[in-house]
């Protein structure tokens, strides 16, 4: 399986960006999507995660109400559109796929075996 993530980039607080999230090589959609983050000397991050038919999410605190999580499954692509962004969202945002069942818990990196390799999103001040 194979992630591909796009969208990101430089943009001012208050902002809206939508990432995007390709995933190939995978023959079906049972799978639970997320998106982590990684800021520069930080630890990666959990953002946010989505069962595969959409029905479930969970959102971290810092981005709830801010953030959203969706899928489209006949493209086989997880977004997660971004508004009021501030300059502490700024990092590497990673794409992530999980093939167990959806669950709150998964929250972790090591939860989740296949990444894509990142897209930048820095939020300036």
């Amino acid at each position: 399986v194979q992630l591909a993530e796009s969208g990101g980039g430089l943009v001012q607080t208050g902002d809206s960006l939508r990432l995007s999230c390709v995933v190939s090589g995978r023959a079906s959609s049972n799978y639970v999507g997320a998106w982590f983050r990684q800021a520069p000397g930080k630890e990666r991050e959990f953002v946010a995660a989505i069962s595969w038919k959409g029905s479930r999410s969970n959102y971290a605190d810092s981005v709830a109400g801010r953030f959203t999580i969706s899928r489209d499954n006949t493209k086989n692509i997880v977004y997660l559109q971004m508004s009021s962004l501030k300059p502490e969202d700024t990092g590497i945002y990673y794409c992530a796929l999980n093939g167990r069942l959806y669950g709150d818990d998964l929250v972790r990196p090591v939860d989740f075996p296949s990444w894509g390799q990142g897209t930048q999103v820095t939020v300036s001040s």
